[in-house]
């Protein structure tokens, strides 16, 4: 009896936490670009283009302190070279589920938290992926995100800073959402990455940058899994 593929619907339901988790983030980052002078307009441009968080207030906050076009670019483009290993990781992990017929298209709304969802999904059952499946898992984020962002720019200009605490609560959403996709793929076997990953990340962001951070982490837990992948292997 043939496997039933993943539908488009499936993929945008699993999409919902990371959906409702990005358009307060994407508040929080329209209301920076308010302030840092751009129109709603511009805000919102900025995230259908670039379409990440944190190279978003990175590309912010180089330009606004006078840093050079080239310079933003290149510090952004770093930050995000992470990207560029989602889709093979995703296919990876699907194993003989894996099509790569429109990859091109699904892979281009992947983000943070939609590679997060979709390895989540992908380890609880290997029939949750097709590219259908994908292409809803990734639409729903994207479009949150923008969503917010020009809901910040538009309306949150001065209004955040009368209440301190939620300005707060919007910096931390990220990281909280990003910390339960994590707990929610934990297991021994990917133990060591993720120690390697947290114990070269934090003291590289302490001492030079998060950028700096990011991809240094990546590498030592690249290198782990790798290491590991070789010895059982043998």
């Amino acid at each position: 009896m043939p496997i039933p593929t993943a539908t488009f619907r499936a993929g945008f339901r699993e999409s919902l936490p990371i959906t409702l988790g990005y358009f307060p983030i994407g508040i929080s980052f329209g209301i920076a670009a308010a302030r840092a002078g751009l129109s709603p307009l511009e805000a919102v441009f900025v995230s259908a283009v670039i379409y990440a968080g944190a190279a978003q207030f990175l590309a912010l906050a180089l330009l606004t302190g006078g840093a050079p076009v080239i310079v933003s670019a290149l510090s952004v483009l770093a930050m995000n070279l992470r990207h560029v290993l989602y889709g093979p990781a995703i296919l990876e992990a699907a194993k003989d589920r894996a099509a790569t017929r429109f990859s091109w298209l699904w892979g281009g709304w992947l983000s943070d938290g939609a590679f997060g969802a979709a390895i989540v999904g992908v380890s609880r059952s290997k029939e949750n992926f097709s590219e259908r499946w994908m292409l809803g898992l990734g639409i729903g984020p994207y479009f949150s995100w923008a969503l917010g962002t020009g809901t910040g720019a538009v309306f949150g200009g001065g209004a955040v800073e009368d209440f301190p605490a939620v300005d707060a609560a919007l910096g931390f959403l990220l990281p909280a959402l990003f910390l339960a996709m994590l707990l929610a793929v934990l297991s021994r076997k990917q133990l060591a990455v993720i120690v390697a990953s947290i114990v070269v990340t934090v003291p590289a962001s302490l001492m030079f940058s998060t950028t700096v951070g990011i991809v240094t982490g990546m590498i030592a837990g690249s290198l782990v899994g790798l290491i590991r992948i070789r010895g059982l292997e043998r």
